[in-house]
């Protein structure tokens, strides 16, 4: 693979005609990419649309950063000296960090494509590219990132009612959402019906469910990726 820079004089600045009326998404937009003329002209773009920029000359100077965890989406480079774009994108997965990644080519390179998908990269875009393009990206990149904070709190929420559960109500809510009867749930228990029927009330009120319905469909967010890369295989080194 030739780990040679590519031209960076392709890419196309945003001319005044690209500026759009910024939405209501708010973020951080990170940039990362050892070119100083292509970082520059990215702060520029990215400020006149409204946003707040930071840009990294390296992948290590970015994982430094105190702001790494903050709302955003990240728009990197993956041809760099020491870690590479692709290093960068698998140990931000590693560290299950939720920036959207929006990743920049200066060539129809496929193989990188697919393994930056992989990786979790949610655009490829490649160069040259207009303006508007890219803050179209980006602003799409953002409202990703709100969607994906917005379920990670859900998940934490639900994770903390949960637990509030004694043993005995985590053992007969696993029942409950098996659709196991209360008064088979009392025979495998041990215990009285009335008992279990006492248990499921404590569930429900202490995981503040309407219902054994939004008891299940609340667990079963407890499985799902926000981000939607669960079971994704790490692209090898």
């Amino acid at each position: 693979m030739d780990d040679r820079k590519p031209d960076r004089r392709a890419f196309v600045p945003l001319q005044a005609a690209d500026l759009s009326s910024r939405s209501d998404l708010t973020g951080t937009v990170f940039v990362v990419d050892d070119d100083p003329a292509v970082r520059e002209a990215l702060e520029v773009l990215v400020s006149v649309s409204g946003y707040p920029v930071q840009s990294f000359a390296h992948a290590e100077e970015f994982l430094a950063s105190p702001d790494l965890n903050e709302p955003g989406c990240l728009i990197l480079d993956l041809r760099m000296p020491g870690m590479n774009g692709l290093e960068l994108q698998r140990e931000l997965l590693r560290r299950h960090n939720p920036l959207p990644i929006i990743v920049l080519s200066a060539h129809a390179d496929l193989s990188a494509a697919v393994q930056s998908m992989r990786a979790g990269a949610v655009d490829f875009i490649q160069k040259p590219f207009s303006g508007m393009e890219l803050m179209d990206r980006v602003r799409e990149a953002l409202r990703l990132n709100a969607e994906w904070r917005a379920a990670l709190q859900e998940r934490e929420l639900i994770e903390s009612r949960l637990a509030l559960l004694t043993t005995r109500e985590r053992e007969v809510l696993n029942m409950m959402v098996d659709g196991v009867p209360t008064k088979v749930i009392a025979r495998r228990l041990g215990s009285s019906f009335y008992t279990v029927q006492n248990q499921r009330s404590s569930i429900l009120r202490k995981l503040k469910a309407d219902s054994v319905v939004n008891l299940v469909g609340m667990l079963l967010k407890l499985r799902q990726d926000p981000r939607g890369i669960a079971g994704r295989q790490l692209p090898p080194p």
